[in-house]
Parts: structure tokens; C-alpha cells; sequence
């Protein structure tokens, strides 16, 4: 069951928001790029999943929310990159959650948004692997700047805040905690 928004109010500013204000098309298509590098640099540290990438190559991926839309293909190397406009997406996955708030709800929680699912099967199957299985491992990269003792001060401090607004945003029992059977 989803949790309604507290401020339903700010829903609807979101989609005011949205509409009337569209960010020019190079600030797309720069912030399209950026996601595209962080996604690369993530799949570079998973063979298996450039192993998987590298046999879907050249297939066609768009993904959208709202107003928001990417459309990536698979490179050779196992990579992804900015499909041509002109190309047809062999998977189109759209996220069906309208509301921002509600998306980072779910995020805070660990879950999956809801999507719906048009395309290729195998193609699908394969990005839901990749989902499921590829992590970033930001105290790794973070090492590298750092050192590792401080990278895993930082994750350690990291985990436990992610643990404490994973249960902040828990939903609660009304009739309070279950007792246990004696």
C-alpha cells in the first residue's frame, strides 16, 4: 500500500513546475551525457554485466518519466552511450509513479519504482539484471582520492545514515510494534 504524500499540495507545485518550466535542450543533453559517464563508470567495475551489455549491442533502450526521456544503446564494449534520435527503441520503460515525492520515498526505502514494460523480453531481462546486480561502490572511489581508512570512515557514517532514514521512512504500525508470544 503506497503512503500518501504528507504535503499533497507540493505534488501538485512539482507539476506546475514541470510544465511550465523546461530546461533548454543543451542542459538536457549535457545532464544526459553526465548520466550516461556515471553509468559507464559504474558497469567498468562489473565484468559480468559489460559481458551482458556486449551481447545486447547495438539494441536500443529509451527510458522516461513524465517529461523526461533518455534513449541509450549498447556499445560493443559492454558501455552505453546516447542512441541517435532517429533510432527505435527496442525497450521502452516507463516509470508510471508521476510524483517526485513519492519516487524518493520509494528510492529511501530500497524499492523499486514501478514501471511499465513495452519491447523485447530478453533485452528486459537483462536490464533488470543489471539493476538487481550492479552497485556502486562509491567508498572504492572514494579510496582513491581519500585513502582507504578515511573512504570507510565516510561509508561507515554513510551506511548508518541510510539505515536511519531507511527506518524513518518505514511505515509505521498504527496499533504500535507487534508483541511477541510469550
Amino acid at each position: 500500500m503506497a503512503t500518501p504524500s504528507p504535503f499533497p499540495f507540493l505534488d501538485g507545485l512539482a507539476d506546475k513546475f514541470n510544465a511550465s518550466l523546461q530546461p533548454p535542450a543543451w542542459v538536457v543533453d549535457e545532464v544526459q551525457h553526465r548520466l550516461v559517464l556515471f553509468i559507464n563508470h559504474v558497469l567498468m567495475q562489473e565484468q559480468e554485466a559489460q559481458a551482458r551489455l556486449a551481447r545486447q549491442k547495438g539494441r536500443v533502450v529509451q527510458a522516461q518519466w513524465r517529461s523526461f526521456t533518455i534513449k541509450v544503446e549498447a556499445t560493443p564494449a559492454g558501455l552505453l552511450d546516447i542512441a541517435p534520435i532517429t533510432a527505435k527503441p527496442d525497450l521502452l520503460l516507463t516509470v508510471t509513479d508521476e510524483s517526485p515525492f513519492a519516487l524518493a520515498q520509494a528510492a529511501v526505502r530500497g524499492d523499486k519504482p514501478a514501471v511499465r514494460i513495452e519491447g523485447d523480453v530478453q533485452l528486459a531481462a537483462e536490464i533488470n539484471w543489471l539493476v538487481d546486480n550492479v552497485r556502486w561502490d562509491i567508498e572504492e572511489d572514494l579510496s582513491r582520492v581519500i585513502g582507504d581508512a578515511p573512504a570507510h570512515a565516510v561509508g561507515d557514517v554513510g551506511r548508518r545514515m541510510a539505515q536511519a532514514l531507511r527506518q524513518f521512512a518505514a511505515p509505521r504500525n498504527p496499533n504500535g510494534p507487534a508483541k511477541a508470544d510469550a
